[in-house]
């Protein structure tokens, strides 16, 4: 397979490059945990790596992605046609529902449980299930982060089905209602999935946001976290 990508690869070079003497090209896939894909140019050879994920996809995106790598390599402009070729096809649900398996089988995720030393994410999470969803939410993996980071404050990750809430808010200066806020946001990832709208992914919904906006001090909690 890695060999017709190579024949592949060579075409779209030639196509971006008419006249440009060709490199040696090496393509191999990988066991990465998303449909990741990288190109080096490394003493006059190029090489590409990519999601063995992709190891069954049609020949039309295939195609797709040796132009969009070689493009991206040598700062050429990326067709449109190939562009949409490659997100309708890494957008699909069977694509998406896939990779979400293959990366909850292979991915590490680090936990550090739900106990800190001020706040206790589970008692929380029931607290705001009982009150905002009638106690309905099935309860995902909560954990504190590693660090103490600002950049990242929380997020759902649907492949290992875990809210990870940064250490950071774990600390007697931080309201309550910001560390409610913050995993109320992330239980409405639960409550209001990914959905695609052509191929774009809309992460927050307008009932999303319709839900986000009943939290009582939104206000007070966004100002908190907008000061860290």
């Amino acid at each position: 397979m890695a060999e017709d990508f190579v024949l592949i690869f060579q075409e779209e070079y030639r196509a971006l490059r008419p006249r440009a003497p060709m490199p040696p090209i090496a393509v191999r896939f990988r066991r990465f945990t998303s449909l990741n894909t990288t190109i080096r140019l490394r003493e006059g050879q190029i090489f590409a790596s990519l999601s063995d994920l992709l190891e069954g996809a049609p020949e039309s995106v295939l195609r797709a992605i040796a132009h969009i790598l070689l493009a991206k390599l040598y700062k050429k402009p990326i067709d449109p046609a190939h562009n949409l070729r490659y997100k309708r096809f890494s957008t699909s649900a069977a694509v998406t529902r896939q990779t979400e398996l293959i990366r909850g089988a292979r991915g590490n995720k680090r936990f550090f449980g739900p106990e800190g030393r001020f706040y206790h994410l589970e008692e929380v999470f029931d607290t705001l299930n009982a009150r905002f969803f009638g106690g309905l939410l099935g309860r995902p993996n909560l954990t504190w982060s590693e660090g103490m980071s600002k950049r990242s404050l929380g997020h759902y990750d649907a492949a290992h089905n875990t809210i990870v809430v940064s250490r950071v808010f774990d600390r007697p200066s931080s309201p309550r209602y910001a560390i409610e806020y913050l995993l109320y946001h992330e239980m409405l990832h639960l409550k209001h999935p990914v959905k695609m709208r052509g191929v774009r992914r809309c992460v927050h919904p307008r009932e999303f946001k319709q839900d986000e906006a009943l939290f009582p001090q939104l206000a007070e909690a966004l100002a908190f976290i907008k000061r860290l």
